[in-house]
């Protein structure tokens, strides 16, 4: 009887120590919610403040296992889009940097291989996907490599290589894991695909081609029921994806959304949430020609392709390397095809239920869908029945996650900046940091009210970590890490 007790005691404390951990971007399966108490109000008094620990640049956003942080950096330089062909070697090195989760203390930092500097947009970072980690080992991705494996104390389990990759604007998607398979999306504008890797080996499990689409930058989520297997959900320029985690078969997808994705998916019961906005795809929809009658006017050379001075004669309005997506000087049909698309494309925020197999655009699976509101990048935030949207400008949006009808909005008013980082909830709280670093901390409500803001004076790129009834802040300079009254 005591070997049971002992026994259940030891499993009560795993269970409690993986509740108290973050160990994916925006914790677990990218909700952004954690189980927490005593969370501070104040970001701005130091009797809230546990540690700070100087850092050096990069977006990515912590995880923790344990009492391990783990996060990626870029250090030694910075580069950014010098214009459409030209790649500026920023001469910075990419590093993993595990640190000490109770003093802030960097316990190993270690450098990753760089064989090629690819181009990112200035909004970017070479840095900018989050590690994950199982409790023990992380993961990282970057951009200019691949994917690495490092153990506890920073050695290295083992290395994939992966790209080069056709994205213009650099990478944003972190990899995630799924059992024993750890998942990333490639999206690119070409020769896009969803990858499977065995967690300890690094060998490829499958690999998904998705010729369907264009590049996005989300991370994805997992849908999990007892009544199958586990199913990758994959926001995708113009659709919402399910895949099979144990073999990548596409198993349904829903048609929707803008191009170039960046929102992770939010799992709530068997809804989804997957939320896509473009700038400019709330205009009227612009209707083009078929690839086969632009290339019957400005094929002059009769090659089946068109060049940007034939594309000048029909078309001078368009800027000539949007449309051509393999940078080959030509534009084919593919290219053209999706360019079209792209033009009748609508941002949108999508409630779908799970359920059915194959094209479920018209099977009655979207509950309600939303043009308006909608943010860039950070995701959606589900918290005690409460759908949180944070958008450019500050404006913020609560709404019923059961009909997106719209409970309370207005501007958070000493944010009116903005937002890359995701909204995070825990202990009736949520937290929002807009880029320049200003927090807002709210009463999560329907009727949602600012309870607290703070400015940090720094860029925030990064989506705070909560974790054991701590906040974790990545800035650009720094990690802070606060908890309710700790210098009393």
């Amino acid at each position: 009887m005591l070997t049971l007790r002992l026994l259940v005691f030891a499993l009560s404390a795993l269970v409690s120590a993986a509740a108290a951990d973050w160990p994916r971007f925006r914790g677990p399966n990218g909700s952004g919610v954690a189980e927490a108490h005593g969370l501070p109000v104040d970001l701005g008094s130091s009797e809230n403040l546990v540690w700070r620990t100087a850092l050096p640049a990069g977006h990515s956003s912590p995880v923790i296992a344990g009492n391990r942080i783990f996060l990626t950096a870029a250090e030694g330089g910075e580069r950014a889009d010098a214009g459409r062909e030209k790649v500026v070697d920023d001469g910075g090195r990419l590093y993993t940097i595990a640190i000490d989760r109770s003093n802030g203390e960097i316990v190993w930092k270690t450098e990753a291989p760089r064989p090629r500097m690819e181009r990112y947009q200035p909004a970017n970072s070479s840095a900018s996907p989050s590690p994950v980690t199982d409790g023990d080992n992380v993961y990282v991705f970057f951009g200019d490599f691949g994917l690495i494996s490092y153990r506890p104390d920073g050695s290295e389990r083992w290395r994939l290589p992966l790209g080069p990759f056709n994205n213009v604007n650099g990478h944003g998607s972190s990899p995630i894991l799924a059992g024993s398979r750890l998942i990333l999306v490639c999206d690119s504008d070409t020769d896009a695909y969803l990858l499977a890797v065995d967690k300890d080996t690094g060998e490829i499990s499958w690999r998904a081609d998705r010729p369907e689409t264009t590049r996005s930058y989300v991370t994805p989520a997992l849908y999990e029921s007892a009544e199958g297997p586990a199913e990758i959900i994959v926001p995708s320029a113009y659709f919402l994806a399910s895949y099979s985690a144990e073999t990548g078969e596409k198993l349904w997808w829903v048609q929707g959304g803008g191009w170039q994705p960046k929102s992770t998916p939010v799992i709530h019961g068997d809804m989804i949430y997957a939320n896509s906005w473009e700038g400019g795809a709330g205009r009227p929809a612009e209707e083009l020609p078929l690839f086969e009658d632009v290339l019957a006017k400005a094929d002059a050379d009769g090659d089946g392709k068109i060049s940007e001075s034939e594309l000048k004669q029909v078309e001078p309005r368009r800027r000539f390397y949007l449309v051509d997506l393999d940078h080959d000087k030509l534009v084919d049909s593919r290219d053209w095809e999706f360019y079209r698309e792209r033009q009748t494309a609508r941002s949108s925020l999508m409630a779908v239920k799970h359920g059915g197999l194959g094209n479920l655009s018209g099977a009655g699976n979207v509950a309600w869908s939303l043009e308006k509101f909608l943010p860039n990048v950070p995701s959606p935030l589900i918290y005690d029945g409460v759908l949180y949207l944070v958008k450019d400008g500050g404006i913020l949006t609560s709404l019923d996650p059961a009909t997106g009808d719209v409970l309370k909005q207005g501007r958070l008013r000493d944010a009116l900046d903005t937002y890359y980082a995701s909204p995070v909830g825990a202990d009736g709280k949520i937290y929002m940091i807009s880029l320049a670093g200003k927090a807002s901390v709210l009463k999560a409500a329907g009727e949602w009210e600012i309870l607290a803001s703070h400015d940090f004076g720094e860029e925030v790129n990064a989506t705070p970590a909560i974790a054991d009834d701590r906040i974790y802040i990545r800035t650009r300079a720094a990690l802070y890490c606060f908890a309710d009254g700790f210098g009393d």
